[in-house]
């Protein structure tokens, strides 16, 4: 039997490798196709070949590898019907969450940290244009905003079904927020999900359930929209290279 010192060094190899190797995925290091070997991402990464081997696994069931037959994994590449199925999961997922806040009640106290986010990202987009310093800022703020909202359904098994869904590639509540810095409309559909952020903020306060979940649901689907505008501008790959990931119908 291993000892917890042992056990604790190897789960923290696994994330090690695990987090290098998404970002090799992501950052377009490693194409779409590109066969991943377990002597390869031990090179790589720096980790021995039982926290590679667990941290290959965990990305095939986050998505972003398929196991080989004869062994070994590959990049996957992705529909852009997988990324918009993925968004929709999620969406309704934070709406269940964001309607157990509304009908479980939560006091002024609690809530305030959520609207403490909400004005953060308010002086963000007074800025005209939005500077890519403030767009990063962004994602840190509405993640921030996503995971405080979910934390007020007071649901474990919920919280843990978004962060699974919020993990599938391109899933997450900021997923593209960068790629639509460069475009015309990304002022525009920030300003619509910060209003979408203020009127879930008052159907939670007033406890009104349906209303908090129809928002939030809504909500997600800006993401699919920002799914397409990024792919319809694939000439600012440098701010999203895994978009190249992503194969739409024409290609």
């Amino acid at each position: 039997m291993k000892a917890a010192p042992e056990v604790d060094r190897s789960v923290s190899q696994t994330v090690k490798a695990q987090l290098a190797l998404r970002d090799q995925i992501l950052s377009g290091s490693l194409r779409p196709g590109e066969r991943i070997s377990e002597l390869q991402a031990v090179e790589t990464t720096g980790a021995s070949r039982t926290p590679v081997r667990m941290a290959l696994v965990r990305l095939e069931e986050e998505g972003l590898l398929e196991a080989i037959p004869s062994g070994g994994f590959m990049v996957k590449a992705f529909s852009e019907r997988d990324i918009s199925d993925s968004i929709e999961l999620r969406g309704t997922l934070e709406g269940l969450a964001a309607r157990f806040a509304a009908e479980r009640g939560v006091s002024a106290r609690e809530l305030e940290p959520l609207k403490e986010c909400h004005l953060a990202i308010d002086d963000l987009l007074r800025q005209v244009p939005i500077s890519i310093e403030a767009f990063s800022a962004y994602v840190t703020l509405n993640a921030r905003f996503h995971a405080l909202l979910t934390e007020l359904s007071r649901s474990p098994p919920l919280i843990r079904q978004i962060d699974r869904a919020s993990a599938l590639p391109f899933a997450s509540p900021s997923g593209f927020v960068m790629a639509q810095s460069a475009l015309p409309e990304a002022q525009q559909i920030l300003i619509i999900g910060q209003e979408h952020h203020r009127v879930v903020i008052d159907a939670i306060e007033n406890r009104e359930g349906a209303r908090a979940e129809a928002i939030m649901r809504e909500h997600a689907r800006l993401a699919v929209r920002n799914l397409r505008l990024a792919l319809r501008n694939r000439t600012h790959l440098d701010l999203l290279p895994a978009l190249a990931l992503i194969k739409t119908a024409t290609d």
